[in-house]
């Protein structure tokens, strides 16, 4: 079994906000996967599909991001995974836009949506798929950073932290996450800033 749940908000206010990095890549998955996740279920939105004879379940839930804990806690008492069949999707702001980064197991790093899940869950043991969503402009406070949507300028780096979410993933079900955390770690530090994130760094 693997359970990937992407962390984000609920309602149409906050459908393209950076908060809601997690949400986009669990769509994107599911079109990949050509499956649905409309089922509502453990105060979540769930889809279930079959892929090389194990069972894939993906996860939105519904409980705002502080509160996602108790989502991802029921799931898991009643689908009774380990943990190590886990990977949490979400942002990071210390991520440049463009970027991912994979970690077997961390702290909360300030991401409340994270730390519910350590609370809920008892660990902090679970593997997960930073989504760069950049540092905030100088100026600008972090609550209306990650509740605001991308800039147009952006959006091509999204286009890339949502491919790249959605490969790893793929590496992740076809093969083990340490292979897969090789793999796209490897390659962000191989990569060189495109012209947005050295423009971006210059103006902070």
């Amino acid at each position: 079994m693997k359970v990937f749940v992407g962390l984000g908000n609920p309602g149409s206010e906050y459908t393209k906000t950076r908060h809601n990095m997690g949400f986009m890549g669990i769509d994107r998955l599911a079109e990949s996967l050509s499956m649905r996740v409309d089922k509502e279920k453990f105060q979540a939105i769930i889809g279930e599909t079959v892929e090389r004879g194990e069972k894939i379940i993906l996860a939105k839930p519904l409980t705002f991001m502080n509160l996602s804990g108790q989502s991802v806690r029921a799931m898991f008492d009643w689908y009774k995974p380990d943990i190590s069949d886990l990977v949490v999707l979400f942002d990071d702001m210390d991520i440049p836009v463009g970027q991912i980064r994979l970690r077997m197991k961390g702290s909360a790093g300030g991401h409340n949506g994270i730390k519910s899940l350590i609370q809920h869950l008892g660990t902090q043991e679970f593997h997960r798929i930073k989504m760069g969503i950049g540092r905030p402009p100088t100026g600008i406070d972090v609550i209306h950073h990650v509740l605001s949507p991308f800039r147009k300028e952006e959006q091509p780096n999204v286009e890339k932290t949502i491919a790249a979410t959605v490969n790893a993933c793929a590496c992740i079900i076809e093969n083990s996450f340490e292979l897969a955390m090789n793999r796209f770690n490897e390659a962000r530090s191989k990569a060189k800033p495109d012209d947005f994130n050295r423009k971006q760094s210059t103006n902070d």
